[in-house]
């Protein structure tokens, strides 16, 4: 177990897990020792957890004078541990009651925050006990003094996890610090990382990612990549099912060069949110939803296989959102022959919620027939992509869907199922041509 000298000479203990970029976790509660923390769901698979043990827990010592578990001199700890670990900046995560004390110390030390994740953070304002002697221990509510002194300091951003009423002992609604902090308020539980795992480490995940941005649409967090001028024309790259938007990284850092290119992960895929309820109405709406609150008045809208159709039902029924649509190998909007099976349930982690798998295949054996018809409505310039004899899609019937768009062209460039990975070159062509 790790050990440092804090600047009063008390001897404080951590311990390390995991890889990556380096997180400080500060623990909630009395006397309480980091290690409840565990992985923190299996958020140490992403980034290298320090999870410190506070005066008087765990491995570290205990102060003679207990006047020194006080806030302020808490907050030096945390400072001492940053400099112990040669960290110019940090990333700092804080459940329960050290909302208090990271909050404080973001507010002393506002150049040397990176990120501020609260869980849970304490008692809404006035419901927790007084202190009593000033002694850390007995500090049991969320004091909203610290938090307004950090906003006028504090750059960095700030995610807060609120605890749900009825789940935690000290229930606390992320609205109660929205006036506080340039939040973005997700889960409703008391220990997400126990309860949510997986969803505690996607909306952490994303947070932390300088390269993630996050819009809600409808209730739903939805993860998003960007490149080019913000200026530019812009594009929205649709992913297939079982991809995400990373999975655009090659297509969109080429597009930037003249146009504003969004990807986002669609819900059940990624680093968004998993609702748990899906399928192609919702992934029509989930894009609407995006593309508004972007506050884009119209797109090009690129989309493969899954996020091909879903691009072709939202042109159908919202043209004036949509300029130009390419759809890359979608599946056509006819029942597949033969059905698709049932996919085997596979071990391990995954990208994606495996129920997501199981509705849409469903919709794609049985698509609603009146999809076919509103193929018609569609306004936009279209290009459909096939991938030739390669793919499993059915090259005969994405002609015939390509016949019910109105002026559409379809173009196959071979290289099966996904061309933009197989062909980029040929594939970013035929979008420049047609004006992408």
């Amino acid at each position: 177990m790790p050990k440092f000298t804090a600047y009063d000479g008390t001897e404080l203990a951590y311990h390390l897990k995991g890889a990556g970029e380096p997180l400080i976790c500060l623990s909630g509660g009395p006397v309480r020792a980091a290690a409840y923390y565990g992985t923190l769901g299996g958020l140490d698979a992403h980034h290298r957890l320090v999870l410190l043990d506070l005066r008087g827990t765990g491995g570290s010592a205990e102060p003679a004078d207990p006047r020194t578990c006080r806030w302020d001199r808490q907050t030096d700890d945390i400072e001492a541990l940053r400099e112990h670990l040669g960290l110019d900046r940090v990333h700092l995560l804080a459940h329960s009651v050290s909302g208090n004390l990271a909050t404080l110390y973001a507010a002393r030390h506002p150049l040397r925050v990176r990120s501020l994740t609260l869980i849970a953070p304490g008692a809404r304002p006035g419901d927790g006990k007084p202190e009593q002697d000033g002694v850390v221990w007995h500090a049991d509510g969320f004091d909203p003094e610290p938090s307004r002194a950090a906003l006028a300091t504090l750059q960095a951003p700030v995610l807060v996890l609120t605890a749900s009423r009825n789940g935690g002992p000290r229930p606390l609604r992320a609205a109660d610090l929205a006036p506080l902090f340039p939040y973005n308020g997700r889960a409703d539980v008391h220990h997400p990382w126990l309860e949510d795992p997986g969803g505690f480490v996607r909306a952490v995940r994303a947070f932390l990612d300088p390269d993630i941005s996050e819009l809600d649409v409808d209730g739903v967090r939805l993860a998003y990549r960007a490149w080019g001028e913000p200026g530019a024309p812009p594009v929205v790259l649709a992913h297939g099912r079982g991809d995400d938007g990373a999975e655009w990284a090659g297509v969109g850092a080429r597009l930037a060069a003249t146009r504003r290119v969004y990807a986002p992960d669609f819900g059940g895929h990624g680093l968004s949110d998993w609702p748990g309820d899906y399928g192609f109405h919702r992934l029509r709406n989930e894009l609407s939803g995006f593309i508004r609150g972007l506050g884009l008045d119209s797109v090009h809208l690129v989309g493969h296989s899954m996020g091909g159709l879903a691009a072709l039902l939202l042109a159908a029924e919202e043209p004036e959102l949509v300029d130009r649509l390419v759809v890359e190998e979608p599946p056509p909007p006819f029942p597949l022959v033969p059905p698709r099976p049932a996919g085997p349930r596979t071990d391990g982690e995954v990208p994606y919620d495996r129920e997501m798998i199981i509705r849409i295949d469903a919709e794609l054996n049985d698509p609603d027939p009146r999809w076919s018809g509103r193929l018609a409505s569609i306004e936009a310039g279209t290009l459909v992509i096939g991938g030739g004899p390669e793919s499993h899609v059915d090259q005969e019937a994405l002609a015939r869907m390509t016949g019910l768009v109105p002026g559409a062209r379809l173009l196959t460039l071979g290289g099966g199922h996904k061309v933009h990975g197989s062909r980029p070159e040929e594939f970013l062509a035929a979008l420049e041509e047609f004006g992408v």
